[in-house]
């Protein structure tokens, strides 16, 4: 969603809504890799799962193109880890009925031109970066720099292919049909559950695939209200499609989000410093000899959970408006919220210029919208529709307000400039930016030697802050905004500058509102009812003001019916820059370059990006000309019988693939579907414990105990295949059905997190009722501090301080005590609150939890603890030569409850607050 903020503004109002996940998984030390714990043993988390659902391009990026480590030296690499990264998941996660893979197919015409505008800027990016380099590098070379070989111009991977239609997407669902028949082959966890892998051919983004399979499974009256639901993704519209379906128990799980991660060096991969101050490799004070990371390098990326069940608690209290003349529905406020957060920001529409997540622009609306629920007595939307009359009071007292908030930005900014600027003259870093700091090898900056007239005058100069005379330039250069929203007329400049109209061309501006409504009411529908249409689309590159908006109350919200997604190969033309064209049929990439094609233009080699008032290129406007889809049609026409059998392949729209395994109570009635002798289009209805469809014979299943040959290098055959694949389409319905954006009945809210109105405890940590947050007094630290450094060598300390390899105590290899204190919280709290019977048992409750959930690291082998420190009961010393953790447990229990005059009150202490 294009909110670029919007999640870190989530995380800092709402904090209770992040959890870390917990994972226990060993490493292999020999190799490296992760080794999970058996999946189908109880979630460490707390709660068992039901569905995991994942939009696949959030998993495809990271692993093609990682930014912060080297990148996959090929396409099986790139495999591969996919499959690592989707293992990883599922070990977090454990869904115990349904794996939803959903990857992007073709978009609606509305974010295609989203789509065309982010593949346009990666071509060109790439292009400047490599010149970039190649400059660098000869400039570095020419001094005697001692640089790593150039990596050859093949190798690079251009990501543009991750699109519908490309070779390399036809050859990722391949690999993931290879994946899903070898886990559900071998893996316990995944025999019992039902797959479906959504590829590119099936049209529809990933996430919107993902929410149209659970609104049309929620409308079927088998559903089960209270079914646990995860979505794996990072784009911030998932959190409001999350909200959208009124599910109690919906959660995301999405990686970390950590800020100035360290990124290697495009010229010597060498870390801490930037492309343009590299001075190659062993150089003698090099910028990163000393460099000190915020977040290792290398580190492995940790997952978190985003729970909308308390992001739903605390939009209760937000939205809550006492004495309103009608009866409150908490329902219908969080869908107009999700609404309103339209006006911030999304894929398919430029954001009001008015509104920036930073200024505090989704309270601001919450505020006027509160106004406006008193003054109209109802609400905005209804289950996707949208009541206008209602929306423009919110949007006239948003105008009202506009002047004010942009004055308020310019004053920010110029206060924000000025305390730049102090901090500079207090910086020493500012000596290296000046006459007298280090310069490269051969010249000064730009390549030219900086001369100095007055030593005395420069320094002088450097002390006081002042500037040299060639160096004021650059405030000027950053002000250089020629519309000045925070002048007077600034909506005439506006206009006439991004739009080319005249300032007394008023009719004009309000056309522009209009479609920016029916934009609004497009976007609605699609979260909620699925796409309206698939060639609507807001026709300009700005969005206008909130004054703008002026009698939008008639307008028709109506959309075209019957309308059809472009098919793969002609989005790829509607996408793609030529300088991606290999990636499309050869026929058709003369179209993209020859200038007698008849669609030329829509393939500009060079194009504007305006920064629109930004501070930054990916932040600006890409300029280029929408795509008119009759001509495009009308020149593909001749070159239709010059694609090749796999080309006219990959240009069809396909369905979705169910895997069953026979290990799965469905099994007998989908193998025998697939060994019907009718015909292969036939559909058959199915109801599988709450999931409702129609299967057809599959074109791709693998014969029972046949073979699956592999499609990855040095990965096996799958032999003896136990799998059965069929097509799958979710239940239809009529084109005018609403589904009702409501709870459903006997839905059941989780245990509540947030403390209510008279309730003195503090947010509850993870997912069960009550979890404490955990405390180690300081002569616990103290104690376990010394058995680290004093017990490296022992098997009885390595099993508890360092978790010797993934089957000790702490989680993960060579990880102490300290560094895992979250996840000792956690399993603490989970079991102590599970078993807990009041007084006397807290120790038992703890000890059996915690120990019994550390022994599953090492995959089920209990680990031996010699210590005999803490092992006395009733004054009696016992060694424990082969006792494992859980015999610990009761007779630990035992010194705590048990009378015995000598027990060590200190420690009995530190292991009750452990």
């Amino acid at each position: 969603m294009g909110v670029p903020a919007f999640f870190r503004w989530l995380s800092r109002k709402y904090a209770s809504v992040i959890i870390d996940c917990n994972e226990n998984k060993q490493v292999d030390p020999d190799t490296g890799k992760n080794i999970y714990e058996d999946a189908t043993l109880p979630n460490p988390n707390g709660v068992e799962f039901d569905n995991l659902y994942l939009d696949m391009n959030g998993i495809i990026h990271p692993c093609t193109h990682p930014e912060d480590k080297p990148a996959p030296k090929n396409e099986d690499e790139m495999m591969v880890a996919i499959f690592d990264c989707i293992d990883r998941l599922f070990g977090i996660v454990r869904p115990r009925k349904v794996l939803y893979m959903a990857i992007d197919g073709v978009a609606p015409r509305a974010k295609m031109n989203q789509q065309r505008s982010r593949r346009f800027r990666a071509a060109k990016e790439t292009t400047e970066k490599r010149m970039e380099i190649a400059r660098i590098r000869e400039e570095l070379l020419t001094r005697g720099c001692k640089l790593p070989p150039e990596k050859e111009k093949g190798e690079h991977f251009d990501s543009n292919c991750i699109t519908p239609g490309t070779p390399f997407m036809d050859r990722l669902s391949k690999c993931l049909h290879y994946y899903v028949h070898d886990r559900q082959n071998n893996n316990p966890a995944w025999k019992g559950i039902k797959v479906i892998l959504s590829d590119a051919n099936v049209p529809g983004e990933g996430e919107h695939k993902i929410m149209d399979y659970i609104r049309k499974q929620r409308a079927q009256p088998d559903h089960d209200p209270n079914t646990q639901h995860v979505l794996c993704g990072a784009d911030a519209d998932l959190i409001m499609l999350g909200l959208a379906t009124h599910e109690p128990n919906f959660t995301i799980i999405r990686e970390e989000f950590l800020p100035n991660k360290p990124r290697p060096c495009d010229i010597c991969n060498q870390f801490g410093h930037e492309m343009d101050k590299c001075v190659g490799l062993s150089a003698v004070g090099s910028s990163g000899a000393n460099f000190k990371p915020d977040v290792a390098i290398g580190a492995e990326v940790k997952f978190i959970f985003v729970r909308l069940s308390v992001l739903r608690e605390y939009l209760k209290q937000t939205l809550e408006m006492p004495n309103l003349p009608f009866e409150y529905d908490f329902e219908r406020t969080l869908d107009d919220w999700v609404f309103m957060c339209f006006f911030v920001g999304n894929d398919f529409l430029p954001h009001l210029p008015s509104l920036e997540i930073r200024e505090g622009a989704v309270d601001r609306l919450v505020e006027l919208y509160k106004k406006c629920v008193y003054k109209t007595k109802g609400y905005l939307t209804d289950s996707g529709d949208v009541n206008l009359d209602r929306v423009q009071l919110i949007m006239t007292d948003l105008g009202n307000a506009e002047d004010q908030i942009f004055k308020s930005r310019q004053r920010r900014e110029q206060q924000f400039k000025a305390r730049e600027k102090q901090r500079q003259r207090q910086d020493h870093s500012a000596l290296d930016q000046s006459v007298f700091g280090p310069t490269a090898v051969g010249g000064g900056r730009n390549g030219q030697p900086s001369s100095i007239a007055n030593y005395k005058q420069e320094a002088a100069a450097l002390r006081t802050g002042q500037k040299r005379p060639n160096e004021d330039t650059k405030d000027e250069e950053e002000d250089n905004d020629e519309v000045r929203l925070w002048e007077d007329g600034f909506k005439s400049r506006y206009y006439e500058s991004k739009f080319d109209v005249a300032p007394e061309n008023h009719s004009f501006r309000y056309a522009v509102a209009l479609q920016y409504v029916r934009g609004l009411c497009w976007v609605l529908k699609y979260y909620y009812q699925g796409c309206a249409s698939w060639n609507w689309y807001f026709p300009y590159h700005y969005a206008p003001f909130a004054s703008d908006f002026v009698n939008i109350q008639g307008l028709s919200t109506a959309f075209e019916k019957g309308t059809k997604p472009f098919n793969p190969l002609e989005q790829l033309m509607g996408v793609f820059p030529a300088a991606s064209s290999s990636h499309v049929p050869e026929p058709w990439a003369e179209l993209m370059s020859s200038p007698d094609s008849p669609i030329i233009d829509f393939y500009p080699e060079d194009f504007k990006i305006d920064l629109n008032g930004k501070k930054f290129a990916w932040q600006g406007v890409a300029l280029l000309p929408f795509v008119d889809e009759k001509r495009l049609f009308k020149a593909l026409v001749p070159y239709y019988t010059q694609l090749t059998g796999a080309e006219v392949k990959r240009n069809k729209q396909g369905h979705n693939f169910l895997y069953i395994s026979n290990s799965s109570p469905h099994y007998k009635k989908v193998k025998k579907i697939t060994e019907s002798t009718d015909s292969e289009d036939q559909c058959n209805a199915i109801s599988f414990n709450g999931m409702r469809g129609t299967i057809l014979r599959s074109d791709i299943d693998t014969a029972i105990d046949g073979c699956l040959p592999s499609p990855i290098a040095g990965l096996p055959d799958i032999t003896g295949n136990t799998i059965v694949t069929t097509f799958f389409i979710d239940p239809e319905y009529d084109d005018d059905y609403i589904f009702e954006a409501k709870r459903l009945p006997d839905a059941v809210d989780p245990p509540q997190v947030l403390p209510s109105e008279g309730r003195k405890t503090g947010p509850v940590i993870g997912f069960n009722s009550h979890q404490t947050r955990a405390y180690v007094a300081p002569g616990g630290h103290r104690m376990l501090n010394a058995g680290i450094r004093n017990g490296q060598g022992d098997r009885g300390q390595q099993g508890y301080n360092q978790g010797g390899g993934g089957g000790g105590y702490g989680q993960g290899q060579g990880q102490g005590y300290q560094n895992n204190s979250r996840n000792y919280n956690y399993n603490y709290n989970n079991n102590y609150n599970q078993q807990h019977q009041g007084g006397g048992g807290g120790y038992q409750s703890q000890g059996q939890g915690s120990y019994q959930n550390r022994q599953q690291y090492g995959g089920g082998q209990q680990q031996q603890y010699q210590n005999q420190r803490y092992t006395q009961d009733g004054g009696q010393q016992q060694q424990q030569g082969q006792r494992s953790y859980n015999n610990y447990n009761g007779q630990q229990r035992n010194y705590q409850q048990g009378g015995g005059g000598n027990r060590q009150q200190q420690q009995n202490q530190n292991y009750r607050r452990f």
